[in-house]
């Protein structure tokens, strides 16, 4: 994800990533260039004008209709990224809640508990992030116990083989009387709360916009494009050239980017920032449960 300051025009306008979108353009671009040369040559040097008359007022209604698809599609697609993100800034403060949990109800004479725990919620966060990317990364992981790492790689689905070890250790910390039922509950909230997030991200990867809206959208663009030139030839004779080249780059570059945005959880330019939010909360879990010089705060003290 790109950090930038709005109000910089200058830095906008010239950012490198235009450069990335017209490359990638480049040969639809390329092709609606040598197409509109050929339709000018053939028209203006082999067909009297008078044979040929045309106009732009379809064209300009038909851009009028291209333009509210578009921004329906532009607008579905941002909807998709805005959930994405919403439901990791849930990721982000579900983990930090269950720590801060975990934190108050383990006791401080049992580090190993507080450092399992700070590992498996980091690995979780880890491994639903590669999750969405189809492949979990293993050197991201923080895994000591070869048992535990034969398993999680003989699954098919890595959060949830994570999620299970969690709430089996909860359990066992409950039956060994560490945890109480009170904390159970609340502790059982925040466990559930992983699983809801993870499924919301898992929803919006796995349902794409329909496909018949999105061919017929791809489908419009393409012969709005390709009747352009026999629109405007007659009245701007070999300028139609750089013209439809104009209006295809800024058609195709709109669709471009909802094409991009409308899977958010990937590596593109505009995708979430998820590596940094996964780092941040391994972090974040990290400080709160293995806080170095920790110490068990009397909280009757504070308030004499």
């Amino acid at each position: 994800m790109v950090n930038y300051n709005p109000k910089v025009w200058l830095d906008l306008i010239f950012h490198s990533y235009s450069k990335q979108v017209l490359k990638t353009l480049l040969p639809a671009l390329a092709f609606m260039g040598g197409f509109t040369a050929l339709s000018c040559y053939i028209i203006l040097q082999h067909v009297r004008p008078e044979q040929f008359p045309s106009s732009p007022v379809v064209h300009s209604l038909l851009g009028i209709v291209l333009g509210l698809f578009l921004v329906f599609r532009t607008n579905s697609a941002y909807d998709r990224w805005w959930e994405g993100r919403k439901l990791w800034g849930g990721l982000v403060n579900s983990t930090r809640n269950f720590a801060l949990k975990l934190d108050a109800y383990l006791p401080v004479d049992q580090p190993e508990v507080r450092k399992w725990y700070a590992k498996m919620i980091g690995n979780f966060v880890f491994a639903m992030k590669e999750h969405l990317r189809n492949g979990v990364d293993f050197t991201e992981l923080d895994l000591a116990d070869p048992v535990f790492t034969e398993r999680l790689k003989s699954s098919s689905h890595r959060p949830n083989c994570i999620m299970t070890a969690m709430h089996q250790k909860t359990n066992e910390l409950y039956k060994r009387d560490v945890l109480t039922g009170y904390h159970l509950l609340n502790l059982d909230k925040e466990l559930k709360d992983f699983i809801d997030l993870l499924g919301g991200c898992e929803r919006i990867k796995k349902t794409p916009i329909p496909y018949s809206y999105t061919m017929y959208i791809k489908k419009f663009i393409f012969i709005y494009l390709i009747t352009l030139p026999f629109g405007f030839i007659s009245l701007f004779g070999y300028f139609t050239i750089p013209t439809v080249m104009l209006v295809a780059f800024i058609l195709l570059s709109v669709e471009l980017i909802a094409e991009e945005i409308e899977d958010p959880f990937g590596r593109d330019i505009n995708d979430l920032p998820t590596d940094d939010l996964s780092e941040m909360i391994r972090l974040n879990v990290r400080e709160i449960l293995q806080l170095a010089g920790h110490k068990e705060i009397d909280v009757d003290r504070q308030f004499r």
